[in-house]
């Protein structure tokens, strides 16, 4: 799994509507990249319902959240009117997993993205990274609690 200090590597991706979403449109703002393994598995389902009830809280912090699979776009538009999410979910689909694999949460066992999420820092560079055993949610206190760490009391 990718370091906090490390450069997070640069990446341009299809978002659910096909329009591409770079890491360095976020620069000089936070960004919590949520990756998961697939749209539609009621873990999966879980853990993005639990970021939308947060993200307004999230939002006002001045965090971005995105959402990373190796689905495609048109496979992430259906999956989030389903559940009735607006986090943007970007298609790490060709080649299959490129950007899991730079930031080192790719299972290779699974053929898919891990349970991770990632911090990037307004300056580019990982703040913060966690993974989860494949069927645990992550909770959104790990998000705040990383978060607080990071300003200053």
């Amino acid at each position: 799994m990718i370091e906090p200090g490390s450069a997070a590597p640069d990446f341009t991706l299809p978002d659910q509507d096909g329009k591409p979403v770079s890491l360095r449109d976020f620069r000089g703002r936070s960004v919590v990249l949520v990756f998961y393994p697939a749209d539609f598995s009621p873990v999966c389902t879980d853990q993005l319902n639990l970021y939308q009830e947060v993200l307004p809280e999230l939002e006002e912090r001045g965090v971005a959240l995105l959402g990373v699979s190796v689905d495609g776009a048109y496979c992430h538009k259906a999956f989030r009117e389903q559940i009735g999410v607006t986090i943007p979910l970007l298609a790490d689909f060709h080649p299959k997993g490129e950007v899991a694999r730079a930031y080192d949460v790719w299972s290779e066992r699974h053929g898919v993205a891990g349970r991770a999420l990632v911090m990037v820092g307004p300056d580019g560079r990982v703040a913060w990274s966690h993974m989860s055993p494949p069927l645990e949610v992550p909770g959104a206190n790990l998000i705040f609690d990383a978060l607080d760490q990071r300003t200053p009391a």
